[in-house]
């Protein structure tokens, strides 16, 4: 019997360079976008993950000093949302590159809530120390998969950040006291 388009998934088994294609019954006819993109992220990760390590940073610190290095001096709020790393999680990061004099914290004078975060001298060298190494690193995975598949990239996530989250409709949630008992059992 033949197996129908729309039930056919790309599967790339880790460690194995070829994908394959595996026949599958969908539940969700549409691909698993949120897991596309994750993978397209680790594949990227690898390649710089080296560097980042080198220096003896987490990614998460190296995503801090690149924006404080493109944009100054930032809130501790602009920072979580920038970087995309949840308050309580960024306070620890902060704390520990604090500790190791890469950033320094400042409330703001007129609101004691605010926190302003800006590089160190260090930081700022550790990241002149870094910059070139990334640069010939995007270098290198451009010359792979081509500058132009990189440039149409990052134009179509650009594209995708800008659409307004609030005007796409929401899916009405069914009433719990519906649910399976199995599934029920969850919510508890």
């Amino acid at each position: 019997m033949p197996v129908d388009d729309r039930i056919q998934c790309r599967f790339r088994p880790r460690g194995r360079g070829i994908a394959q294609d595996i026949a599958m019954v969908k539940k969700i006819e549409q691909r698993n976008l949120p897991n596309m993109l994750l993978g397209a992220r680790e594949m990227l990760l690898t390649q710089f993950r080296p560097i980042i390590s080198h220096f003896g940073l987490t990614e998460q610190q190296w995503r801090i000093l690149r924006v404080l290095s493109d944009a100054g001096e930032m809130e501790q709020r602009e920072i979580s949302e920038t970087c995309l790393i949840l308050g309580p999680s960024l306070t620890g990061v902060l704390s520990r590159m604090a500790d190791m004099d890469l950033i320094a914290r400042n409330r703001m004078e007129g609101d004691q809530r605010r926190i302003l975060v800006r590089m160190t001298p260090l930081g700022e060298k550790i990241v002149d120390a870094i910059a070139p190494l990334v640069a010939r690193q995007y270098r290198n995975v451009e010359r792979e998969v081509g500058a132009a598949l990189i440039a149409d990239l990052c134009k179509v996530l650009d594209r995708f950040a800008e659409v307004d989250r609030t005007a796409i409709a929401q899916v009405a949630l069914p009433d719990p006291g519906t649910f399976d008992p199995d599934i029920a059992r969850l919510q508890k």
